[in-house]
């Protein structure tokens, strides 16, 4: 009777823990599954209340691991509900369970987001916590981590006395750095020490181009006009980079345009002529070493087209709301070898004294926004060693 009744009472525990576990992948599959427009979101206020009647044990890890599968919204979704089940948790007297959420955020396959979410409310609990991770995070996939990784190797540089041990920390930040801010101080501080450092390099910006234009732009029309170069695109040939076309002055041939600006701003204001009510087209060729998923980021305050192997990736009809670096990032998938990047950039006529930039930045980079530098011989990889140093 005694060994039935064990049996049956294993057995109930078992379906109550799979029943639990069902309980909370539903609710997480609800929270993912959100739509824009506010469609599911009264099941998902239902779904967010059954992970925090679950508790924090049983609901923190999973949420976490449901950033990897989810797109912006339902992330949105599960940081509330992962914030709503730690703060219940912490309200009744218990402590997160740290080994396992440390766990989580030295695990680099995950999701960065989640792994910093997991670690500032940790953060909280245990501030040790960053003296023994971030140093380790250099070089981490979340830009966040890289970032406090950095900032603490900063904090070590100043407080040096010479440049002589100020330097190698410097040099360490320097490569973990993709933060436009960290790299300028870092980069002042190497060239004030009488070191050389270059910023073109480091994030990956496409330095070298072939231009061609004006084409016309008056009343904005351009933009929609596919004019010769863009009209090549599609061709199996591509665009014809030896071509002479009908531009809006007359005959206009590609002419080779570069620039040694720190951080790869191509000014055709200045560098060639700024053209009100124009268009321009810029080429360039990135050589891959491998198939890879790469960004493309780029800056202007112009209205702007770019295409990647062919296909148009993105496109802004805006003018003049300022430029940043990265001020746009796109997904592009690279092939090994040759991919050609064409660049439409759009000006407009206003007079205004701040309407007249007429200028891009483009760099190519991985997903935490580390510069990636395009296959070289052997010979260019030594002279740009040799000038980096």
């Amino acid at each position: 009777m005694r060994i039935r009744c064990g049996v049956m009472l294993l057995s109930c525990l078992t379906l109550c823990s799979s029943t639990s576990a069902d309980n909370v992948s539903d609710a997480i599959g609800v929270l993912q599954s959100v739509e824009a427009g506010g469609k599911g979101s009264v099941a998902a206020r239902k779904a967010v209340q059954t992970l925090v009647d679950q508790g924090g044990e049983k609901s923190l890890i999973p949420i976490l691991k449901g950033f990897r599968s989810t797109d912006l919204l339902g992330a949105n979704w599960l940081r509330n509900a992962f914030e709503e089940v730690a703060s219940a948790h912490l309200a009744s007297g218990k402590a997160l369970p740290a080994d396992v959420l440390e766990a989580f955020i030295a695990d680099t396959r995950e999701s960065p987001a989640a792994r910093r979410l997991a670690y500032d409310i940790l953060l909280k609990q245990d501030a040790s916590i960053a003296d023994r991770l971030i140093p380790g995070m250099l070089l981490d996939p979340s830009s966040e981590f890289r970032r406090d990784a950095v900032s603490r190797l900063l904090a070590d540089a100043t407080k040096q006395t010479t440049p002589e041990a100020a330097t190698p920390l410097y040099r360490k930040a320097l490569t973990g750095a993709v933060h436009e801010d960290q790299v300028k101080t870092i980069a002042e501080a190497l060239r004030k020490n009488g070191d050389t450092v270059n910023i073109q390099q480091h994030f990956g910006f496409v330095s070298e181009w072939k231009i061609a234009g004006p084409f016309d732009n008056k009343e904005e029309k351009g933009f929609a006009v596919a004019y010769a170069p863009e009209a090549e695109v599609s061709t199996p040939g591509g665009v014809n980079l030896t071509a002479e076309y009908d531009g809006q002055l007359g005959k206009v041939q590609w002419q080779p345009v570069a620039t040694d600006e720190d951080f790869g701003v191509v000014n055709i204001a200045k560098q060639i002529q700024n053209y009100k009510g124009s268009v321009m087209y810029a080429a360039a060729t990135w050589t891959s070493p491998r198939d890879q998923n790469l960004e493309v980021r780029l800056g202007t305050p112009n209205a702007w087209k770019l295409w990647v192997n062919s296909k148009l990736v993105f496109e802004r009809e805006e003018y003049h709301r300022g430029s940043r670096m990265d001020q746009y990032q796109v997904p592009v998938s690279l092939k090994r070898g040759a991919n050609a990047i064409l660049l439409k950039v759009c000006q407009n006529e206003q007079t205004q004294e701040w309407a007249q930039e007429y200028q891009f930045q483009v760099r190519i980079c991985d997903a935490t926004g580390s510069g990636v530098l395009p296959a070289m011989t052997t010979a260019s990889q030594k002279n740009t060693e040799g000038a980096d140093r």
